[in-house]
């Protein structure tokens, strides 16, 4: 039995799919999960609920983590570390394997321009501080050989489907697609990775069943040379046959939003991953599996398509 706590989001979606080509037993956990395979079992928890963290793990061999809280500091602050608890106490219970789907908010910013395994932490947002609590979390259980765990760490992700998750989605395809103007947090001019979701959840099934894959950092596959904003738009705009109009919102503005719209609130902390280079490096994955990360320009074609007007 292989397990997906947080089932029903972007990553766990298309990991249901896929994992059904390692296992005939996959498990669905959310609190109103939803059948992607025929053949999945599904189980409705809370997972703040020990004892029903306990039993949605159990009878598993590798538990995937996937879940997606609320974009609020107070929420990620509160809640994170309970759950994160609760799964590692239910994991070395029943001696089941750890793989928790990561992002880089906990990266230091000055090094963003090129993301490694390697890469020192030095989190410098309130989210990237839980994060890295979360993290340590689980590899000190590792250190003392009371858990075997992996972190997926993915860069900002995109790909097919509504993901109100994805800053592409949200902020270039979907106002580019309904004739409104594409927008972007800080200058156009900087690079910036995305991880393409379908890329994204083969890789996490593939590192969870592979035996010399635990207990270390993953970055999951990426496309190099990524475009910059601009570059971003440009190719969205020309996929959806509209004009590439957009407008960047600097930082006095952002806040000035937060003010009124919780969501700008919550992004303001963040800004920083916008207004510098953001490239991800997923070599070390690509070298060991000879995996090729999907080229951006094929995944654009898919990630517009839940977008296009009919």
């Amino acid at each position: 039995m292989q397990t997906i706590l947080g089932s029903g989001g972007a990553i766990g979606t298309e990991l249901a799919r896929v994992l059904q080509s390692y296992t005939g037993k996959v498990r669905l956990v959310s609190r109103k999960p939803r059948k992607i395979n025929p053949a999945d079992e599904l189980m409705a928890a809370d997972l703040l609920d020990p004892d029903q963290v306990r039993r949605a793990v159990k009878g598993s061999d590798v538990a995937y983590v996937t879940v997606g809280l609320p974009y609020n500091t107070k929420v990620w602050e509160s809640d994170w570390p309970r759950l994160i608890e609760n799964v590692i106490n239910a994991c070395k219970l029943y001696r089941c394997r750890l793989v928790f789907f990561d992002n880089v908010y906990m990266y230091d910013r000055s090094k963003l321009h090129h993301m490694t395994e390697e890469t020192p932490v030095n989190p410098s947002s309130n989210k990237g501080q839980i994060r890295n609590r979360v993290i340590q979390m689980i590899m000190d259980e590792v250190r003392r050989g009371e858990l075997t765990a992996l972190i997926a760490r993915s860069a900002d992700f995109y790909g097919p489907g509504i993901q109100p998750t994805s800053i592409l989605s949200e902020m270039v395809i979907k106002p580019l697609s309904t004739g409104k103007r594409a927008m972007w947090l800080g200058p156009v001019r900087y690079k910036h990775s995305f991880t393409y979701t379908p890329d994204a959840a083969k890789a996490t099934a593939l590192l969870g069943n592979t035996e010399d894959a635990w207990n270390q950092v993953w970055h999951l596959p990426t496309a190099s040379n990524p475009y910059s904003a601009k570059e971003w738009i440009e190719v969205v705009a020309r996929e959806l046959g509209k004009e590439p109009k957009y407008f960047s919102v600097p930082k006095v503005i952002l806040k000035l939003s937060g003010l009124f719209v919780p969501l700008m609130r919550e992004l303001e902390e963040m800004m920083y991953q916008y207004d510098r280079d953001y490239v991800f490096d997923s070599s070390k994955f690509e070298e060991r599996f000879l995996f090729s990360a999907t080229p951006y320009c094929d995944g654009v074609k898919e990630a517009v398509r839940a977008y296009q007007i009919p």
